[in-house]
This record gives structure tokens, C-alpha cells and sequence, in this order.
């Protein structure tokens, strides 16, 4: 199971430049998953150091792969209806440094941010239960961080939690 390069132009006018058309077996991938498609052919191509330079211009998806798709399990007007924003964009960060705080020290920072203005915030996807930051303690933290900001700014404020 491997990609297979199976068209390969030379980029006219660029020096030592191509364009390779590569195509991935479905086999490789999880069904339903557009993370997992994403990170098998972004995530590890892009980390080959044998190439200097690399850019997808073109992901073509077969049918039959993106119906395995179930998408969110509900939109935007859901979670507007749960912040209480409308008319307007709703506006959120991923806290950073995505990983080494503390729990408590990433409450601080979902605070700063709530109370800074933000509709939301939201957990990296690198961050679960890692041994400094348990989830369970992350989930206390930001939970008072939350209704502290709520309490202080009078706007419903949300965070999401992998």
C-alpha cells in the first residue's frame, strides 16, 4: 500500500521544478474520515525531507470515498443558537501553546481569551490527556474559566474539548 506517481510535468520556465500527479489506494484510509485522508497525504508527504519544497494544488476525492463522509453532526446555526450570536461572524482561537501548560494554566488562557472578546475557544488537536495536562483537570479549568467570563462580559462563551 503506497502512492503511485503516475504522471510527472516539468514546470515551464522553473529550473528543477515539477508537477507529479500522484493517486493513494481508498484502502489506505479510514472510511468517514477526512482527518485521516488529510494527515496521510499531507502530514507525511510534506514531512519527507528528500524534497526542498512541495505544494498540493490539486485533491481529487472519489464519490464513493466522500459518501463515506456523515459530515458535522450539526452546523452553524446550532451553534449559533448556543452562543446567542447572530449577524455577525462568530469568533474563536485554538489556545496556544498547543502543548506543556498546565491545566490550570490553560484555564488562564481560555479566560484571557473569553474575557478578551472571543465568542470560543478550542483545544489543538494535538492536545488529549497527556500525563501534565489530564483531561479531566483541563475540562475543571476551563469550565471555570468559562463561567467566569460569561459571569463577567454578560455573552454566553463556549469552548470546545477534544
Amino acid at each position: 500500500y503506497k502512492g503511485r506517481c503516475y504522471h510527472i510535468e516539468v514546470v515551464v520556465g522553473e529550473e528543477n521544478q515539477y508537477i507529479a500527479y500522484v493517486a493513494y489506494p481508498l484502502d489506505l484510509f479510514e472510511e468517514g474520515s477526512v482527518t485521516n485522508m488529510f494527515t496521510s497525504i499531507v502530514g507525511n508527504v510534506f514531512g519527507f525531507k528528500a524534497l526542498r519544497a512541495l505544494r498540493l494544488e490539486d485533491l481529487r476525492i472519489p464519490t464513493s470515498y466522500s459518501k463515506t463522509f456523515q459530515g458535522p453532526p450539526h452546523g452553524i446555526q446550532v451553534e449559533r443558537d448556543k452562543l446567542n450570536k447572530y449577524g455577525r461572524p462568530l469568533l474563536g482561537c485554538t489556545i496556544k501553546p498547543k502543548l506543556g501548560l498546565s491545566a490550570k494554566n490553560y484555564g488562564r488562557a481560555v479566560y484571557e481569551c473569553l474575557r478578551g472578546g472571543l465568542d470560543f475557544t478550542k483545544d489543538d488537536e494535538n492536545v488529549n490527556s497527556q500525563p501534565f495536562m489530564r483531561w479531566r483537570d483541563r475540562f475543571l479549568f476551563c469550565a471555570e474559566a468559562l463561567f467566569k467570563a460569561q459571569a463577567e462580559t454578560g455573552e454566553i462563551k463556549g469552548h470546545y474539548l477534544n
